[in-house]
């Protein structure tokens, strides 16, 4: 059966004895989860023992009170849900517990059974045997019961065999397999689209600023001033294990490098470091390589973790290595500039560069979770703090006139790095990159491309230059100049838009104009650039503040006019 599944919650199931509300309880323990075990609710319910409910109602309508309790249990988020061993045998239970939750069966041979349930009962020292089993030759009952239900228990999405293992053990593989599923299959969604909204169901963490929800993968993203300190904690409630190899620049990791490997062996990581140099320059091939030859010295696999601790430069090039080492491993977001915060941390859009353009070769790989501490930019060269406002800005023109307004009243906080102020921007500014992400995460569908206004122009000045005269932020600060006033050329935006877009770039102290360079050159890098479609430019342009219109049937004129603008402010 084909399911559209939407996975919120972990479903443990197996044969009685397998250890399901033991092994249950302590998964949600681990993941910080809410726990649920079927048949304890049922025992509430109606007062009554699960033997008592066989002994005078039947099994009919035990089963009637399995679904229904199914039933809600399924209308849970983030919930660890453990079933009666018989439950799954219902398909109505099964495609519930499969449209809302990962299956994951327990199992255990039958005298492993007969052990834990007569004789030992480690597993599950305060419950009773099941009705089902009450028969004087109960080893040959579970090998008879537990046969007929096994095509059913085939139907999991993952089996642990528990032979010999203790409950944390058992708890332990869980959830790795919670892990590698959400990774493997990128059709389950792990996250419950609730959070995306951020509302009063939430669980209680001030931490998340947005949830990134896209057909491949969801995770949180978390701003929070001082949050760098919680890194490993946060990992670990993401299911997270194994060796963590943090890959970051020279001079990032000479500040808080120490810093976090020793956070993450606190958490119980084995770190390890992979350093490279600063600077674009560096996002090639020949590093993708050198850090693949890294990974398999130290002998990486699948459910290691790669932490990618820097900038955007960092960001694409350790998620270019995850998403193509072992096809694919587990990676962490741990941008420290602010325009990795709002902008490259966000959407899983990894690469490298190539000789004839800037990322030509990479995906769409998306992390695992996104951790972003303000406090970071406090060390950040002032050169590049102030080329990320850029980005910030080009979010409020292009979507949320509210949040622009926000800019423009607390531009004095915000140019002071005070944290309040500063943590409720990155937050803001994430928010809305992860908006548009979640509608269009690979730039399939057009509504991603919004997310280029500015772009178009800087891209073109970048290559112009060959991506040495400028920051990314100051060639996209120009670019929007560019963008606005090509907008107001066509007739689409007022004057008083332009001009307050300009206000507000030069307050925080980006350019808007460019001077000494080739007009020829930057038109013929624009028609390269990699956002052009059938050799037309897709301009974003703006109808409003908040409003914006793609065009493709911009004509040249217009383009060379507004360029020659631009060396003239």
């Amino acid at each position: 059966m084909k399911l559209d599944r939407r996975i919120s919650n972990l479903c443990i199931t197996g044969f009685s004895g397998t250890g399901k509300s033991l092994v249950a309880e302590e998964v949600a323990r681990r993941l910080d989860w809410d726990f649920l075990d079927t048949d304890d609710e049922i025992v509430r319910q109606t007062g009554k023992p699960i033997a008592e409910i066989f002994r005078q109602d039947g099994e009919g309508r035990f089963r009637e009170l399995e679904r229904q309790t199914i039933r809600k249990a399924c209308q849970q988020r983030r919930t660890v849900i453990a079933i009666g061993g018989g439950a799954i045998v219902d398909p109505q239970n099964y495609e519930l517990l499969a449209k809302t939750g990962l299956i994951v069966c327990l199992e255990a041979k039958p005298e492993t059974i007969y052990e834990r349930l007569f004789r030992e009962a480690p597993y599950s020292p305060e419950t009773e045997v099941r009705p089902l089993l009450a028969t004087d030759n109960p080893l040959e009952r579970i090998k008879q019961l537990k046969a007929s239900r096994q095509p059913y228990y085939a139907e999991a999405d993952w089996t642990i065999h528990t032979d010999g293992l203790s409950v944390s053990e058992v708890a332990g593989e869980v959830i790795r397999a919670w892990g590698l599923l959400r990774h493997m299959h990128p059709h389950l969604n792990p996250l419950p689209s609730r959070e995306s909204r951020l509302g009063s169901q939430l669980k209680a963490n001030d931490d998340v600023a947005c949830l990134v929800e896209t057909a491949t993968q969801s995770y949180p993203v978390f701003v929070g001033y001082g949050l760098l300190n919680k890194i490993g904690g946060k990992m670990r409630q993401a299911a997270l294990s194994g060796r963590a190899t943090i890959i970051s620049d020279k001079n990032v990791f000479s500040i808080y490098g120490s810093k976090v490997a020793e956070i993450l062996e606190g958490a119980g990581f084995a770190v390890n470091s992979f350093v490279v140099p600063p600077g674009e320059e560096t996002k090639n091939m020949g590093y993708a390589v050198r850090i693949y030859d890294f990974l398999v010295e130290h002998r990486a696999e699948r459910d290691d973790v790669i932490v990618a601790l820097g900038g955007g430069m960092v960001g694409d090039l350790a998620g270019f290595a995850a998403a193509t080492f072992l096809r694919g491993i587990f990676w962490v977001q741990v941008p420290t500039s602010l325009i990795a915060m709002v902008d490259a941390s966000i959407g899983g859009k990894v690469g490298v560069n190539h000789a004839e353009g800037k990322n030509l070769i990479g995906a769409f790989y998306q992390p695992t979770l996104v951790l972003a501490d303000p406090q970071t930019l406090t060390t950040l060269p002032q050169r590049e703090l102030v080329s990320g406002w850029a980005e910030v800005i080009k979010h409020g023109m292009i979507l949320d006139k509210e949040f622009l307004e926000f800019l423009e009243t607390n531009i004095n906080k915000l140019l002071k790095l005070e944290p309040e102020a500063l943590a409720q921007a990155v937050a803001r500014s994430a928010a809305i990159k992860a908006q548009v992400v979640n509608q269009d995460e690979k730039e399939r569908e057009g509504k991603r491309t919004i997310l280029n206004y500015g772009h178009t122009i800087a891209h073109g000045l970048e290559a112009a230059t060959q991506y040495k005269r400028f920051l990314h932020g100051e060639a996209v600060a120009i670019g929007m100049m560019g963008a606005a006033k090509l907008s107001q050329r066509l007739g689409l935006l007022p004057a008083a838009a332009v001009e307050r877009q300009q206000a507000l770039l030069q307050k925080f102290g980006l350019p808007t104009a460019f001077s000494g360079l080739d007009l020829t050159e930057i038109t013929r890098a624009m028609e390269l650039d990699k956002k052009t479609k059938g050799k037309a430019i897709r301009w974003v342009l703006l109808q409003d503040i908040g409003k914006t219109v793609i065009r493709s049937d911009v004509p040249q004129q217009d383009v060379q006019a507004v360029l020659q603008e631009l060396t003239e402010l």
